[in-house]
């Protein structure tokens, strides 16, 4: 790719996310009364992100069945309310053991 192409793509891609962001933030000028839309928008960026990390945290490992493993232990323990640190290192732990026995038994 030369760079007269590569400079135009990455102005239209610069200028699409630029407009993204910035005609919604334009055409509201006053706050958001209506309450449906307002637990919409809330809820959005929780959305995104658990759209974009559910697929990765299944197809992380070699092994579906460690990955599914950890990811259940790490669901379990963020319910009960454990911190960020004590959720990552069971669920890194359980995916550990659970593909050493797989290793084992196959």
């Amino acid at each position: 790719m030369d760079n007269k192409s590569f400079f135009i793509y990455l102005l239209i891609m610069a200028g699409s996310t630029y407009l993204i962001r910035a005609i919604p933030f334009g055409a509201m000028r006053k706050k958001i009364e209506n309450k449906f839309i307002r637990s919409f928008l809330y809820y959005i960026p929780y959305t995104v992100l658990s759209a974009m990390t559910f697929p990765a945290a299944l197809y992380a490992t070699g092994n579906i069945y460690a990955a599914a493993s950890g990811l259940f232990v790490a669901i379990l323990l963020a319910i009960k309310g454990k911190g960020l640190t004590i959720v990552a290192v069971a669920a890194c732990v359980t995916v550990f053991v659970v593909e050493i026995i797989m290793t084992y038994l196959i």
